[in-house]
């Protein structure tokens, strides 16, 4: 049977692996010359989404092992792109935020993210936003769901 006729969505599958693949190209050359990767851009995201967010949170959010979070908050830390504080009602708690630098390197990254988005949306009609965001929504799993809404990324679904 070949693929095509396999029932298998090929078409979406594909160009969501390739709009991915150059959603990150963008940045990723920025990073590499930085020295950080993917890792970084995800936690420097997440960081200035939200500032004082905790470990834990990031954590659960990437899905990634404390060891992998520790190596890419170090390199970031001693870099200045991102800073550690404790908690102010439980001192347990070490909360993230970006610093000035950081912030910077944020903006760098997003502005050619934010062009090819608004280039895509630019060539859609005025509605289709809405149902991109709902078929992004429709995409995560379920029980991370209310972890959108936290994050304000869901307001506009």
């Amino acid at each position: 049977m070949a693929a095509v006729e396999s029932g298998l969505p090929l078409d979406v599958m594909g160009l969501f692996f390739f709009a991915y693949r150059d959603f990150v190209g963008d940045a990723d050359s920025l990073l590499e010359r930085q020295g950080f990767g993917r890792a970084h851009h995800r936690v420097l995201y997440f960081v200035n989404l939200k500032p004082g967010m905790p470990v834990a949170d990031l954590l659960d959010i990437l899905k990634i092992t404390k060891q992998s979070l520790a190596r890419v908050l170090r390199q970031l830390i001693d870099s200045g792109y991102v800073e550690q504080r404790t908690g102010k009602s439980d001192r347990r708690q070490r909360l993230l935020y970006a610093t000035h630098k950081g912030r910077e390197l944020f903006q760098v990254l997003s502005a050619t993210q934010t062009s090819r988005i608004d280039a895509a949306f630019a060539a859609l009609p005025a509605n289709a936003r809405q149902t991109v965001l709902q078929f992004f929504v429709g995409m995560i799993e379920p029980e991370d769901r209310p972890l959108l809404d936290r994050l304000k990324l869901t307001e506009r679904v």
